[in-house]
């Protein structure tokens, strides 16, 4: 109408010259012209300019099964591939397999529809640990190991909480807690954590086995623990996608660095974790630090006034020597729990053990394996009369020779209670049944100078006839050696006598 052209249309409507000759074109093949009809809508002039494509009769193609494909899925070893095999072997005109497979993801969002997860302020903590470990070089070694991440994400706010840690260890796990609680300045109503063994011994998607000494964290920070579904990741979405960001926005930026120890690498987390949590997230025009104070924070239970003493909890049974096994050692309890089961603790320097939330028994940790810890006033009154048969085995010793009474005396003092080493004495006087008595002192003087005070050193002495090899007499059992060039003890005792007349 203006008699401009293409480019020039083009420039004052802001569109590209093609788009302008392309609408030209499309208004002369449906026999359009300047002025348009008044009665003509916009929706009228649209259908008009781009009329609908004539699209080619749709092949029929057999449709699968899509509940019975569902229930396959879940058998151990299946793939959907497989079934697209199966289904194109019955239908070989079906569909290929990326319509097979884009249907059945089609089919599986409205079988399963998911429910809109509300976050209330201070409600829930999420926790999991990273798959991304970070290398650990130990300096006087060079030894490498894997430092865990540990994660923990508020619901309402999505703060993010992380650490490094040794292990993913029951004792790692709960300190790990506490120290997530303290930087919060509060606890949460509900903690939810993934299975790992640290915290649900049992899974179960109904009743779940809470470990012993997390259940006694949960009792003193006074929340609830409820595990997320078995293979369920999004109901514990929060931290999933908390654990994503500190891989990508912490340990990505620490790849290169090298690390000696647990503490220099929660020392370079800090400030990577406050940038992190100090950013403006573009859904909610707030960052996770600033959500935090407003909304989690003010909503967080108190802190007890004592924390929690990170220690393992666990069960054990009274053994019929009055002691219970807690970490290879031995620990008595009063015999009058024979038999029965008792809880313990067990912590850095101490060992307790309970008994109907009593506790009956408390003893300092030992890290020595395999032996006892013992309190007299745990002993039945029988076994606090001993002395006979200590005097019973050193008599029995005496005829064997000195170095057998020596060692059977070292076996029965090496131990707490005597009663432990009586077994240990009457196998080795046994011994000599089998290699004779002579052998036996030989073997006691070997055992003696290596401190071997156990039945199982001295038979292994005798059986690979160590008692035997030259050099290992005991000086008290060589006999006197008679040479012309030794004066021996009467000459000195002579010549004493000379001198003193």
């Amino acid at each position: 109408e203006c008699g401009l052209s293409n480019r020039d249309i083009a420039a004052s409507c802001r569109i590209s010259a093609t788009v302008v000759r392309g609408y030209l074109s499309r208004a002369t093949e449906a026999g359009l012209s300047w002025p348009l009809p008044t009665n003509l809508g916009d929706a009228q002039l649209e259908a008009m300019l781009f009329p609908a494509a004539k699209l080619a009769p749709e092949k029929q193609h057999a449709a699968p099964d899509w509940a019975v494909i569902n229930t396959e899925l879940k058998r151990k070893g299946m793939t959907l591939q497989l079934l697209w095999v199966e289904y194109r072997e019955k239908h070989p005109n079906g569909y290929c397999y990326s319509q097979f497979c884009h249907l059945y993801g089609e089919w599986k969002k409205l079988s399963e529809p998911r429910m809109l997860q509300t976050h209330k302020a201070g409600d829930k903590l999420y926790v999991d640990y990273s798959g991304v470990t970070v290398p650990l070089i130990d300096p006087r070694t060079g030894e490498v190991t894997q430092a865990q991440i540990f994660v923990a994400a508020l619901g309402a706010s999505s703060y993010i909480f992380a650490e490094a840690t040794a292990s993913q260890s029951l004792t790692d796990w709960i300190a790990s807690h506490c120290r997530c609680f303290a930087h919060l300045g509060g606890s949460p109503r509900v903690v939810v954590p993934d299975n790992l063994k640290s915290g649900v011994t049992s899974p179960c998607r109904y009743e779940p086995d809470i470990n012993p000494t997390y259940a006694k964290l949960a009792a003193h920070y006074g929340i609830a623990v409820v595990p997320a579904r078995v293979r369920t990741p999004r109901d514990k979405a929060k931290v999933e996608n908390a654990v994503q960001q500190v891989e990508r926005r912490v340990l990505a930026r620490l790849r290169n660095h090298t690390f000696h120890s647990i503490s220099e690498i929660n020392a370079a987390f800090l400030p990577l974790l406050e940038l992190l949590n100090s950013e403006v997230m573009q859904a909610f025009g707030a960052s996770r630090k600033d959500l935090f104070e407003k909304i989690d924070r003010p909503a967080l239970r108190p802190l007890p006034v004592q924390p929690y003493r990170p220690g393992i909890w666990g069960k054990a049974r009274v053994n019929v020597d009055y002691h219970v096994v807690v970490d290879a050692h031995r620990y008595s309890v009063p015999f009058e729990y024979i038999g029965q089961s008792v809880e313990t603790h067990l912590t850095d320097t101490a060992v307790e053990l309970f008994s109907a939330n009593s506790r009956i028994a408390s003893h300092a940790r030992s890290h020595v394996r395999n032996t006892f810890t013992t309190v007299r006033e745990h002993m039945p009154p029988a076994h606090l009369q001993t002395e006979w048969r200590e005097k019973e085995f050193l008599a029995k010793a005496t005829k064997h020779g000195a170095q057998t009474v020596r060692l059977i005396s070292a076996v029965i003092e090496s131990r707490t209670v005597p009663e432990h080493s009586f077994r240990a004495c009457m196998g080795i006087l046994r011994l000599a049944e089998k290699y004779g008595s002579e052998r036996l002192n030989a073997a006691a003087s070997v055992a003696l100078a290596s401190s071997l005070l156990t039945y199982k050193s001295v038979s292994a002495i005798l059986k690979n006839g160590v008692d035997m090899e030259p050099g290992l007499e005991s000086p008290q059992d060589k006999p006197p050696i008679n040479h012309e060039n030794v004066r021996g003890a009467d000459y000195y005792r002579q010549s004493e006598e000379v001198l003193n007349a």
